[in-house]
């Protein structure tokens, strides 16, 4: 069959990009057609994310999508970040420049929170892992420091589903982003207006949420005009992107609890896909997260602080000068000693910190450890922290299913990096297998195709990312030395208690 191509408009925290998906069928081929820059900007010593320009860019994709494909293209999905949202006023205006979630306005408001309903009535009914950054909180605050502004509001979208209603007019919420904001009633499968009235956050601006698939309406005209496409399908994916890229994942054990799946990029995202949310005393108690997956599914997982460590450290060292590429530093890493320092990568000094390699050796002193002396033990010591917290996710999460896991699969840009999947290997005690590094993008792509009919189910969805990418193969090795490094992290970690 001739190729059909499909457009993902895929946004990261780092940077965003309009992606073509050829699909003919049998394999799916993306190509890249526009890369641009994102990140929080300070404002009025706020972190802020400048939608105003990642929309202009996108259209400049869209535009140059209309000049190579034309007429073979079908539709649109958008996919970025969990957790952020847009207000938009009755005339549809948007109230105020969207905050990031790293911005500090969330410092302290969850034990806040819990003076007015308890940590245990907030997990019974969203299911999520209690963090800062969550939805829930960033309305919190709002009800304290601007409530002006929310009482204004009239439509709430997360930033996808903002997007979206530029592409095409649709104010709706997609479920699996929906599930990332702990205002959603993980049961019910709607939004959760109790726990959200009790807080004072207003319900009526919440609209309806939509499964992944759902096709929201067609291009505005105007947008038409602009970019020189056809009035094309506007399509909401798995407009989380990390449950874009699970559905991504080549697996062959679909339907049971026996793989488990690291999204990794900027943050680090591990678990289980299952039937239903796992909403045990037991999850509370490990702080795991239930975010909604393709298929009515739920993603039982972990968030982890992820690569935000190593790009951080890197940051650091380009201001002093020492401008290593990811490739110089990982090498750096190989040659340096084993478990010299180690760090819980989650400790909440690593979240936003001015300088990453100061807050690492600050987490060093406090538990009796060596503080690194050379940017490549500093790397060492974020690639083997996050690969011994992934071991542990890792139990985690075969405790709450019953199930053993037989592989760990790694999707996204971290798949790139062999030295972390051979530790990941290490450190969980089975084979990794890497690959795809686009899943985001591919699963966005075949959501679509499958909205247009071309794929039937999930599964065959997987096999499709199979015969369309280069997987590799890890083994596990020196499981004493991960073992007994496990064994030392949990001591120092007493030691902050």
């Amino acid at each position: 069959m001739s190729k059909q191509c499909y457009l993902a408009v895929d946004l990261g925290a780092e940077s965003g990009r309009v992606v073509a998906g050829l699909f003919d069928g049998t394999r799916v081929e993306l190509v890249e057609l526009h890369r641009f820059r994102n990140g929080p900007v300070s404002v009025g010593g706020t972190l802020r994310w400048d939608l105003v320009n990642l929309w202009r860019e996108i259209q400049t994709g869209l535009t140059k999508a209309a000049a190579q494909y034309g007429e073979s293209i079908k539709s649109v999905g958008v996919d970025t970040w969990g957790v952020d949202y847009v207000l938009l006023s009755e005339t549809e205006e948007m109230i105020g420049l969207p905050y990031c979630y790293r911005d500090p306005r969330t410092s302290g408001l969850m034990n806040h929170t819990f003076t007015r309903v308890p940590r245990a009535e907030i997990f019974a009914q969203t299911g999520l892992q209690f963090m800062e950054i969550n939805t829930l909180y960033q309305l919190v605050s709002m009800t304290q420091k601007n409530k002006p502004l929310l009482d204004q509001a009239a439509t709430f979208l997360m930033i996808p589903d903002f997007l979206n209603w530029l592409l095409c007019g649709s104010k709706v919420v997609e479920f699996t982003n929906a599930t990332t904001s702990q205002c959603f009633d993980a049961t019910r499968r709607d939004w959760a207006t109790g726990l959200l009235s009790k807080l004072g956050i207003p319900t009526r601006m919440f609209p309806t949420v939509v499964d992944p698939g759902t096709k929201l309406g067609t291009l505005r005209p105007e947008i038409a005009r602009l970019t020189n496409l056809n009035r094309i399908d506007v399509v909401a994916p798995a407009t989380h992107d990390t449950g874009a890229a699970v559905v991504a994942v080549p697996t062959d054990l679909t339907g049971t609890a026996k793989w488990a799946y690291i999204s990794s990029g900027t943050w680090s995202l591990m678990g289980l896909e299952v039937p239903n949310a796992v909403l045990t005393e037991r999850a509370l108690q490990l702080n795991v997260t239930n975010e909604g997956g393709v298929d009515g599914t739920y993603r039982l997982l972990k968030n982890i602080m992820g690569l935000w460590l190593v790009q951080q450290c890197k940051g650091s060292f380009d201001r002093a000068g020492r401008n290593f590429d990811y490739s110089q530093l990982t090498q750096m890493a190989s040659a340096s000693p084993a478990f010299r320092s180690i760090v819980d990568p989650d400790d909440t000094r690593f979240m936003a910190p001015e300088d990453m390699p100061q807050a690492i050796a600050s987490w060093c002193r406090d538990t009796n450890q060596p503080v690194p002396e050379t940017d490549g033990q500093f790397i060492r010591c974020c690639l083997e922290s996050l690969a011994l917290k992934y071991g542990r996710v890792l139990r985690w999460l075969e405790e709450l299913s019953g199930e053993k896991v037989e592989v760990v699969h790694i999707v996204g840009g971290g798949a790139k990096n062999d030295i972390l999947n051979q530790f990941t290997s290490n450190a969980c005690g089975c084979p990794v297998v890497t690959g795809p590094t686009e899943g985001t993008a591919l699963g966005n792509v075949l959501i679509q195709a499958r909205t247009a009919g071309e794929i039937g189910s999930l599964s065959e969805i997987r096999k499709v990312v199979k015969a369309s990418s280069e997987l590799g193969r890890f083994e596990p090795q020196d499981r004493a030395a991960w073992t007994a490094a496990d064994a030392k992290l949990t001591e120092m970690m007493k030691l902050l208690r």
